[in-house]
């Protein structure tokens, strides 16, 4: 999901433009924030709402079997991995009236939307063919918004050269993501329980998170024509002289390592939800929407409070921690099946809290590999690590439901095609269980592990040495393109 859940932040926004943009000189218009940051409307509804609730349509609307189901979820979302940098390279290299980036936020925007709806229209009923179209469909729209999102993540260093401007205009689209992953996951189950659950339901659902899409999108292209546009450099051409750059910052390397596993275990929770409110709650229509409102709430609350946790034991001491509490609260709802409902969601709030600090601290240290390495080698290469950031957080974010889904296979869960779960064996419900709070608090809390060779601190990156003062022949500083969160 994009941030909160799987969402990355601002990192992008610290890469510099290759040339002075006109709109350096002075603050952008208010409506260019307001009109950028409508955005995310489109990356948070698709970020959560797939995550949230497509493994259970197929298991439990279309009749796929939770194996299968797990794969048709998992392989459209890899694949966005690997259309991401062609994205990339197709968006620096289009030339139009519109500028480069603005022409894909109203073509991909609309047809992501489209192709949204699309995935719940169920026009071949239920069973293996429903499920090879739901496969198709998701594709095709992981596609559409793999050329919404990198343009769109891409702009802000090409609309404004100012530093503090740049800050602005990711804090407005900060908080529009944050309100567009509440809004997406709370009410998309709401309605598709008002209109009838099973395929008609989702089809309504499918078509209000269209249109959630669409009105971003639309929103994003025409808030942003009063904005100047800079310069547009070239990404680095391949994935593989992307990793070579990365892999000679041993510091990112731990950190992506560790947030990549740690979206993992974030996106299995998310996967799991409806199914832990069904089956081990028995509230399988209210319970999705406390149960993430509960999730995200908190952490939206308690981000300013992990930012002063910070500032006195450090970012890497208070991701450990963050990553301890949201183990601790998912591994205490090992109990939910004897715990008052109360306590459950308190727990599921706790979990929310270790999130919030999860997502904030490492998001936080992503500037500082990028400065390492500035300060280090010269170069300004921000947008080479902030592509591998956001494709490994997709890459993660996949797995989540792919590894749920193989749970419920493993514990023989009955898939159905009535829109309704069917009965479950007891070893079914066990897995949901532990689907649900045993495995994502070991994949969060043992991939802290991986943190080891992580140890910039503010004085090693001081003696790392001061970054250049102006841009070197050669030097990439304006690459921009990648994939931005998290949420969601």
């Amino acid at each position: 999901m994009d941030a909160p859940p799987g969402g990355a932040g601002s990192p992008s926004a610290a890469a510099p433009a290759a040339t002075t943009p006109p709109s350096a000189a002075g603050a952008l218009p208010r409506r260019v924030h307001a009109g950028y940051a409508l955005g995310s409307l489109a990356t948070g509804a698709f970020g959560t709402v797939p995550g949230l609730l497509l493994l259970p349509y197929l298991t439990d609307t279309l009749g796929v079997a939770a194996g299968a189901a797990a794969l048709l979820v998992l392989l459209p979302k890899a694949w966005d991995v690997l259309v991401n940098p062609v994205a990339g390279r197709i968006s620096d290299r289009t030339r139009s009236r519109w500028g480069a980036r603005r022409p894909y936020l109203l073509g991909a925007g609309t047809a992501l939307g489209v192709l949204f709806a699309a995935i719940f229209a169920a026009p071949f009923g239920a069973g293996p063919a429903a499920g090879a179209y739901v496969a198709v469909a998701f594709l095709a729209t992981a596609t559409a918004f793999a050329f919404f999102q990198v343009p769109y993540v891409a702009m802000p260093a090409e609309l404004t050269g100012d530093y503090a401007e740049r800050t602005r205009l990711m804090s407005w689209r900060i908080a529009v993501l944050a309100l567009a992953i509440l809004v997406s996951g709370a009410v998309a189950p709401l309605v598709r329980d008002a209109g009838g659950g099973g395929v008609p339901g989702h089809r309504w659902m499918g078509i209000f998170v269209a249109g959630l899409i669409v009105l971003g999108a639309v929103g994003a292209f025409l808030g942003t024509r009063a904005a100047g546009e800079g310069a547009v450099g070239e990404s680095e051409p391949t994935l593989r002289a992307q990793l070579a750059v990365a892999g000679r910052n041993r510091p990112f390397r731990a950190l992506l390592a560790c947030f990549v596993v740690q979206s993992a275990g974030v996106a299995t929770i998310l996967a799991g939800v409806n199914y832990f409110a069904d089956q081990i709650l028995r509230d399988p229509e209210g319970g999705p929407t406390l149960l993430f409102v509960c999730f995200v709430g908190p952490a939206l609350l308690v981000m300013p409070l992990w930012t002063r946790v910070g500032a006195r034991v450090g970012k890497l001491a208070a991701l450990v921690a963050a990553s301890l509490i949201f183990a601790a609260g998912a591994l205490g709802l090992v109990a939910a099946p004897v715990l008052p409902a109360v306590v459950v969601y308190l727990l599921v709030a706790l979990v929310g809290v270790g999130y919030a600090g999860q997502q904030v601290f490492a998001l936080a240290m992503l500037p500082d590999c990028i400065a390492y390495d500035t300060a280090r080698t010269g170069r300004r290469q921000a947008g080479v690590f902030t592509g591998l950031w956001t494709a490994g957080e997709t890459l993660g974010l996949a797995l989540g439901p792919g590894i749920f889904g193989l749970v419920l296979q493993l514990g023989g869960y009955v898939s159905s095609d009535t829109g309704t779960a069917a009965a479950q064996p007891d070893t079914a419900r066990l897995g949901i269980l532990l689907g649900f709070t045993v495995l994502p608090a070991l994949l969060v809390a043992l991939a802290t592990l991986l943190l080891r060779p992580y140890d910039l601190t503010p004085a090693r990156l001081a003696a790392a040495g001061p970054a250049p003062a102006a841009p070197a022949a050669g030097d990439d500083s304006h690459r921009t393109h990648g994939k931005g969160v998290t949420t969601p």
